[in-house]
């Protein structure tokens, strides 16, 4: 959600640019992009079940968003802007997820992250955007509410 807000409060980040957003989970992030003005946007999962969910609230949401349910990991990507939310909560994942960060940064491509303070974040890459308290579930958390940072990935 931190995320979301940051691209909706920051649509300079996204505006009139190719986004994709990577490990979309429902598309909430690409749907901010796509309201702030994103060329394109293109949301990333390769869970199946996320794509149904992306081009339903897409729809709800008046929006036209991209889908692929192939692992981009490692690969070069047709974006201006990759948005990752919460992708570094596993070693392995992050392990694999912060090559291929810097990668595309050095391709040009702006990294944006938002983390809810997880232990994987690689946080010597990064340059803190701002930071956002976050309503969660109790029931999913262990309180009401969550700090999430968005950083660009350095």
């Amino acid at each position: 959600q931190g995320l979301a807000r940051y691209v909706l409060d920051h649509p300079e980040c996204v505006s009139g640019r190719r986004v994709v957003d990577f490990a979309s989970g429902s598309g909430l992030v690409a749907i901010a992009a796509a309201k702030a003005g994103a060329a394109t946007v293109l949301a990333a999962d390769i869970d199946p079940w996320t794509e149904t969910a992306v081009r339903m609230n897409a729809g709800l949401n008046g929006v036209a968003i991209g889908f692929t349910g192939a692992d981009l990991i490692g690969r070069r990507i047709e974006a201006d802007v990759l948005l990752a939310g919460d992708v570094f909560y596993d070693r392995t994942f992050a392990d694999l997820l912060v090559p291929w960060f810097v990668e595309l940064t050095e391709a040009g491509v702006s990294v944006i992250v938002g983390d809810p303070g997880r232990a994987y974040l690689p946080k010597q890459r990064l340059e803190a955007l701002a930071t956002y308290q976050v309503a969660v579930s109790r029931a999913l958390e262990d309180s009401e509410v969550k700090k999430t940072t968005v950083w660009r990935f350095i």
